[in-house]
């Protein structure tokens, strides 16, 4: 059977550095590059390559990988939420034979966005009212122009003062890349482009090393996101003494970043030269992150509808938890392998049919009701129609497809004897022949007393009048038809004296 292979080199059971390596059709891809989106890219005359909109930031997209009728759908980070500059991702219903979705929020499902926005601009608001400075730790493209928007649009209905500072040189490039596809926003940034650009922010200025060390409140958007390193890290060490202040997790934190351990209540920190940072200011978590939760990952399933999932970029033990629902809830295979392990599945190949107009007509002719096109039937053997379309599939699996229990049809033939032994002593005769007359076959004595050869069953009775008259019953399926009538010509010829 042809197969698909998927080898996880990067964020098998765990989170970042994704390389995902599928082998299909006798062709090698490396998974995780960039591509034309929108579009459908014929790599060569067998590979085709089709783009979708992935939300997550300006640019994210899904791939659908085709050669010939195998496919694959590959999602990198993709969010099935719209937010104030991005809109959902979305899949046409393409039944892969493979999905590979990440999963890194895989247990996670999601509060109200609304209540979210609200909750952060409360305690935005509370801390540079009290005087304090509030630091937001992102990723310069994506979460960041989010935040920036909100901000922006609360700072200018609240008429507030207090500065908000963006890492310098990351806002003009941020800029002009939203503005070179602005298509890709949402509808109502498109909406008010025309009237005003909303990524040219008004209160939120480039930020300087030295404004860290002014008095009095401020925001600060610093990068890079997780607090490991940079600006962010930096400001972080200055401001942490502060119980004034606070840190707004806005996203994902890996295992040892500063950002993990402070969110874990971690109020003493090991530095560089071994210096101890005390953490006094206050830690909020605010998940702004734009990866699909465990509801979204569940939606994009239903919409794509594969025939087996595969789960890369998350927690080993969360993944494993996604794995169960999703095995339960669509009933088809999930797997969760580490790097360097490879993942097998087998793919059943269109095969065309072709299908005469008198068979369609007779088909309708049968009265009843009209057909459900999303309900797999039969016609005429193993040929199944399901979507408009035709398969050729096995007896078994066109049975297991219809939900379909197996007709075990049998025939049975009657060889009267006259034996002047027991019914047991004529069994015995009649298996020691055939064991001399059927080499290599399967001979053997029931615990009924019956003798099979293969799935062939004799038994002997006799009737009370005429002990002597021996019925001999044959039983057997209709794969064994030939060597059942061979039996019964074979038995009406009579048992060898010497027996």
């Amino acid at each position: 059977m042809p197969e698909i292979k998927v080898t996880p080199l990067g964020a098998g059971q765990d989170v970042g550095r994704s390389c995902i390596l599928v082998s299909i059709g006798g062709k090698n891809i490396m998974l995780d590059c960039g591509m034309h989106m929108g579009y459908n890219d014929d790599v060569d005359d067998e590979l085709e390559i089709k783009a979708y909109y992935a939300g997550h930031v300006l640019g994210a997209a899904m791939f659908q990988i085709k050669v010939g009728s195998e496919s694959v759908v590959y999602t990198g980070d993709y969010n099935m939420t719209p937010d104030r500059h991005l809109g959902a991702a979305w899949i046409d219903k393409c039944r892969p034979d493979i999905l590979i979705s990440e999963s890194t929020y895989a247990t996670t499902i999601r509060d109200s966005k609304r209540c979210r926005e609200r909750d952060f601009l409360k305690k935005v608001h509370e801390t540079v009212e009290r005087g304090g400075k509030v630091l937001i730790p992102v990723f310069a493209l994506g979460r960041a122009q989010e935040l920036c928007i909100l901000l922006e649009t609360f700072w200018e209905r609240m008429n507030l003062k207090a500065p908000i500072y963006f890492s310098t040189g990351l806002t003009e490039k941020a800029n002009h890349y939203y503005k070179l596809f602005i298509t890709w926003t949402n509808q109502k940034i498109r909406k008010t482009f025309v009237q005003r650009n909303m990524f040219e922010f008004k209160h939120i200025k480039a930020f300087d090393r030295s404004y860290a060390d002014n008095p009095g409140p401020m925001v600060v958007f610093a990068t890079p996101g997780m607090l490991h390193a940079g600006q962010s890290l930096q400001i972080f060490k200055k401001w942490a003494g502060n119980d004034k202040n606070m840190v707004i997790m806005p996203g994902y934190c890996v295992q040892g970043t500063v950002g993990h351990k402070i969110l874990n209540g971690q109020k003493k920190l090991e530095m560089e030269g071994r210096a101890t940072l005390e953490v006094k200011l206050q830690v909020e978590y605010m998940s702004f992150s734009a990866h699909a939760d465990a509801k979204g990952i569940m939606q994009l399933i239903r919409m794509a509808e594969p025939r087996n999932m595969l789960l890369v970029h998350g927690e080993a033990k969360k993944m494993e938890f996604l794995k169960d629902k999703i095995e339960q809830e669509f009933s088809i295979s999930c797997f969760m392998p580490a790097n360097g392990e490879t993942t097998t599945v087998t793919t059943n190949p269109s095969v065309p049919v072709d299908i005469s107009l008198n068979l369609l007509k007779r088909e309708m002719a049968l009265g009843g009701p009209l057909p459900d096109l999303k309900k797999p039937r039969t016609m005429h053997g193993t040929l199944i129609i399901k979507d408009n379309s035709l398969r050729l599939v096995s007896p078994e699996q066109a049975l297991k497809e219809l939900g379909l229990t197996e007709h075990q049809l049998r025939f049975t033939c009657r060889v009267q004897l006259q034996e002047p032994h027991s019914d047991q002593d004529t069994l015995n005769r009649i298996y020691t022949h055939l064991k001399s007359v059927l080499k290599g076959y399967t001979i053997q004595h029931l615990p009924d007393g019956a003798v099979m050869v293969e799935s062939i069953v004799i038994k002997v009775t006799s009737s009370a009048e005429e002990p002597n008259l021996k019925v001999i019953l044959l039983s057997w399926s209709y794969q064994d038809e030939e060597l059942g009538s061979f039996l019964s010509t074979l038995l009406k010829k009579g048992l060898p004296s010497g027996l």
